[in-house]
Order: C-alpha cells, then sequence, then structure tokens
C-alpha cells in the first residue's frame, strides 16, 4: 500500500505589511455587513482587522501551523466569535458566501483559483490581490503603496 504524502503550501509564509492589509481593506470598501475570505490566510492578521470594522469572516489555510496561530492570534484580539479558519486547499474550498475575497498567492495560483472565483461568486463580489494580478483579468483597480513597508501593488476586480 502507497503512503500518502500530507499536503504541503505551494509557497511559503509571507506576512502581508501591515499598511498593505489597512489599504486591502479600505480599496475593497470592507463594511460590517460583509463577509470577508482570506485565501491563504496564513497568521489571520488580515481577517482580524476586517473584523474590528464590523465583518465576519473565514481563512483557509493548508498549513496547520498557519491555521493553529491564526485561531490564537484571533483569540487574543477577542474577535473568535465573527472569524473561523479551515484548514484546506483553495482549490476544493467553496466560499460561495464571500462578499470580498483577498489573496496574497503568486501569478500561476491566482490564475489557478480564477476559474472558482469566477464560478462561486456572487456579482458586486470584491477581489483583492496583493502583489499579483491574475493574467487574462483586467482589474477595475490597481493601487501603487509608495512608500509603504514593502511598495505593495493592490489589485481590485468586482465580480
Amino acid at each position: 500500500m502507497a503512503r500518502t504524502q500530507p499536503i504541503r503550501p505551494d509557497i511559503a509564509f509571507i506576512p502581508t505589511p501591515d499598511d498593505a492589509i489597512a489599504a486591502m481593506l479600505d480599496l475593497a470598501q470592507v463594511r460590517a455587513d460583509d463577509v470577508v475570505y482570506d485565501l491563504g490566510c496564513g497568521d489571520g492578521r488580515l481577517l482580524i482587522q476586517a473584523a474590528k470594522l464590523g465583518a465576519r469572516g473565514v481563512g483557509i489555510d493548508i498549513d496547520p501551523v498557519r491555521i493553529a496561530e491564526a485561531q490564537r492570534l484571533v483569540f487574543e484580539a477577542g474577535v473568535s466569535d465573527r472569524l473561523q479558519f479551515e484548514q484546506g486547499n483553495l482549490y476544493e474550498s467553496h466560499f460561495e458566501a464571500a462578499t470580498v475575497v483577498m489573496l496574497y498567492l503568486l501569478p500561476h495560483l491566482n490564475v489557478r483559483l480564477l476559474p472558482r472565483l469566477r464560478s462561486q461568486l456572487r456579482p458586486g463580489s470584491r477581489i483583492v490581490s496583493h502583489q499579483f494580478d491574475m493574467e487574462g483579468w483586467e482589474p477595475d483597480r490597481v493601487v501603487k503603496l509608495i512608500p509603504s513597508e514593502e511598495d505593495s501593488t493592490l489589485y481590485l476586480w468586482v465580480v
């Protein structure tokens, strides 16, 4: 019988800079009635800030270490009643409930995710990507944060 290997992340965890988190939430115009999904949520800091704006959120990450860290930080921030985290593969996940989707994935991963985003999200949903666009889908808006912690570029699409 063949042994199955655990699923590993496609990229290493690279935290989104704090100034980019604030700008991403602002660009998506996150409000209290939003449901924010962070695909590849890492440590959950982006969702914590969304919850502080009143939004609810779901973080999905394949790495169990990041999920555990996110749950700890969410509890410490006092917003665990607004957020949930799932360990899972983004390409098998469901996010139909999202009104906002946040991404910080490499370009080829964004492109791979694109059909799921288009098929699952409702018209008017907003997608914001940090640093990387989605080849073949023109963004509605591009924002460059200069100066910033790492000269971030943000992309916004409205479904």
